[in-house]
Parts: structure tokens; C-alpha cells; sequence
């Protein structure tokens, strides 16, 4: 065999072993999560943490990291990881976020997307936005604080959003040396206030986002802690991405496909429940019924699809149906109403004013509700 041959090979497995790794990285499952937690907790540092101890920050990004924590950081000469989330000027010159950043890294076994919320009580309404598309939340407690007003409002805020798998993480024990006793306190603290507002389960672990403490292995420092570190709880929490498929099917409208004589489909995003053709399907609020015939995508007919899933459903009869409709199971649709009762988290700097008419965005339309007035705040 010729040195040519060699190469030839040589490049052939490198190619063969490249693909092979960009097709289990495409396969990997992805954990959306948030930090969230009061002020000065520390959730910019532990994510810029997670990043660095991934090894997602290429050469020039460290030693930028490594310039601006001499000069702007606030760990004295050392990595000020902080600065690897806290992008805009005013984050930098005060200490705190006040953006919802998010930022993508991954292990061997899973994909992450993180948002840094700012615990800051002023900007809670950029938490909630952060919170709105997460899977789990990692709730921060400054060690030498403990449970905190924002702490509990953060926590509020996750179990009404519907976050279930949520991570309690006792953050700088390394200024509390590491004190068993006052780490079982804050647990219990907390575990209180948990079980008052409907927290059913959360995982608790002592860290160190600065020191690197029980993050991406068990810490010597805290001999106490049988529990897995912060990365190793991140890459196996299960994901129940079924819950949505086993409800009812609901189909928002968002377009009618009509791109000739031949062909009308509705289009959307199946909010839950599965559709096949054969499937009897009611269209809401006019109660018409009818037949699914077939479901459309661009890369052909499927047999069934499921919640999450983009598709372009045919109907058996020519029914009213339109942009804002709902198509449900025939003999489980939604309720229609014109008044409903819900807990509403108002982000406006403006207060909200009984009996004014305001714009609510209901699945893929437009409607005026007005707001009577509130049992209770």
C-alpha cells in the first residue's frame, strides 16, 4: 500500500468517524432549563461555569474572559465567570443581569439551552418570559442568606408555569466553610414554603458555581452530600415529553392551505393529542363535525401525528373552518365559552384596570376580554 493509500484512509475513517459523531450529537436529547433565585445568588456565575467546565468557550472568548475579569470582573485576578453571560454595558458596571440571556452548550450524553433570569425584583417579568419555555429550573439560595422574598416568589412563578422538575442549589458554601448544619437548615426552610405552595419534589445539592463545588463532579469539600453534582442531574432528570401526546387532540388553526381547486387542508402546530385519518374531529367554536382523510407535511402523508408536531389536516366535508379555529376530538372537544377564571402574571409597568378592554391571544387569534374584578392578588 502507497503512502497516498494511507492518506486516502486515513481521511476516509476521519470522515466516517465525524459523521458518526455529528449523528449522536443530533440525536441527543435537549434539557431546556433556567437559573433563577434572588439577587446576587450567583446564576450568572454558575452557568458561566458550566460552559467553561464543558469546554464550550473557544481560545479567544478566554482570553477575553480572562482580560475583562481584570479589569471589570469581581473576584479580584481571578475568572470572573459572571462575564461569559452578563453581556450589555449595564449589566458589567452593576454586578446583577437584567436581560434573560440564553446560552447553548452540551456533554456526551444531552444538549442544554439555559436562560440566566435576573433575580433582581424589578425585572421578575424577564424571568417569567425565561421560565415560559423551560423544563426545569435550577432555584439559587445564597448559602449566608438563605431563603430569600424573590427565592420564594422565583419558586411561585416556576410551579404555576408548570415547571415539575425543579433543582434547590444551596450556592457559596465555600463562604460558609462548607457548614453541614446550616445547608440542612435552608433545605428544610425551604422545604416548608415548598410544600405551602403545591412543590410536590425538588432536588436539593450544596455548590460552589465559583469554586467549582459538586458542578461537574462530587467536591471533597462536602463529604456529606451523597447526591449526584449539578452536570451528572442535568444529563439523566427525566424529560415526560408524553403528558401533552396522551391528552385529547387540539389543533389551533393558523392557515388554510389552499393552493388550488384540488386541495384544502388546515394547518398548525398540534397543541395536544395525537391524529390519524379515519379520526372524527369537531371544529370549534362552530361544533361542526367531520373526518380527518389525510395528514400532510412537506416530506409526505403520515400514518398518525403527534403533539408538537407542524402538519396540514384534510377533512372529509367542506365545514366552516378558518384561521383561530380549533379542530378537537369529535367526542372530547375543548369548552367553548365567552368567561373563564385564571391566575394571571401581569407584566405591564401599568397596572391592570377592571372592566378595560384588553387584546388576549387565544391559540392562533386575536380577541377583546375585559377583567372583572380580581378575587384575590
Amino acid at each position: 500500500m502507497s503512502d497516498q493509500d494511507t492518506i486516502y484512509k486515513t481521511d476516509a475513517l476521519i470522515a466516517e468517524d465525524i459523521d458518526a459523531y455529528l449523528e449522536t450529537h443530533q440525536h441527543k436529547s435537549l434539557l431546556r432549563f433556567i437559573t433563577c433565585g434572588s439577587v446576587d445568588d450567583g446564576k450568572s456565575t454558575l452557568i458561566g461555569r458550566l460552559l467553561y467546565d464543558s469546554k464550550m468557550i473557544f481560545e479567544d472568548q478566554l482570553e477575553a474572559l480572562h482580560a475583562d475579569s481584570k479589569k471589570v470582573g469581581t473576584q479580584g485576578q481571578e475568572i470572573d465567570f459572571a462575564l461569559l453571560v452578563d453581556g450589555l454595558a449595564a449589566e458589567r458596571e452593576q454586578g446583577i443581569t437584567i436581560d434573560v440571556a440564553y446560552r447553548f452548550f452540551a456533554t456526551e450524553k444531552r444538549k442544554f439551552i439555559v436562560a440566566d433570569c435576573p433575580g433582581h425584583e424589578q425585572y421578575t417579568r424577564n424571568m417569567f418570559t425565561g421560565a415560559s419555555t423551560a423544563d426545569l429550573a435550577v432555584i439559587l439560595i445564597d448559602a449566608r442568606k438563605g431563603v430569600l422574598v424573590q427565592t420564594r416568589r422565583h419558586s411561585y412563578l416556576c410551579n404555576l408555569i408548570g415547571i415539575k422538575n425543579i433543582v434547590l442549589a444551596v450556592n457559596k458554601m465555600d463562604l460558609i466553610d462548607y457548614d453541614q448544619a446550616k445547608y440542612d437548615a435552608i433545605v428544610a426552610d425551604y422545604a416548608a414554603f415548598a410544600a405551602e405552595i403545591g412543590i410536590k419534589s425538588f432536588t436539593a445539592m450544596p455548590i460552589s458555581g465559583f469554586k467549582g463545588d459538586n458542578i461537574t463532579a462530587n467536591s471533597e469539600n462536602t463529604p456529606w452530600y451523597a447526591g449526584k453534582p449539578l452536570i451528572e442531574h442535568l444529563e439523566t432528570v427525566e424529560l415526560d415529553n408524553t403528558t401533552d401526546q396522551a391528552k385529547p387532540f387540539r389543533l389551533p388553526v393558523q392557515w388554510v392551505n389552499r393552493p388550488n381547486l384540488d386541495f384544502r387542508g388546515f394547518s398548525g402546530l398540534i397543541s395536544t393529542g395525537s391524529v390519524k385519518p379515519g379520526d372524527a374531529i369537531r371544529v370549534l367554536p362552530s361544533g361542526k363535525t367531520s373526518t380527518v382523510t389525510k395528514v400532510v407535511t412537506l416530506d409526505g402523508d403520515l400514518d398518525e401525528a403527534v403533539a408538537s408536531q407542524s402538519v396540514t389536516v384534510c377533512l372529509a366535508d367542506e365545514i366552516d373552518c378558518s384561521r383561530g379555529s380549533v379542530i378537537a376530538t369529535a367526542d372530547n372537544p375543548s369548552e367553548a365559552s365567552d368567561q373563564f377564571e385564571a391566575t394571571i402574571v401581569w407584566m405591564d409597568d401599568d397596572a391592570l384596570h377592571v372592566g378595560r378592554s384588553y387584546w388576549l391571544k387565544l391559540g392562533t387569534q386575536m380577541v377583546s376580554a375585559t377583567v372583572q374584578q380580581p378575587k384575590y392578588t
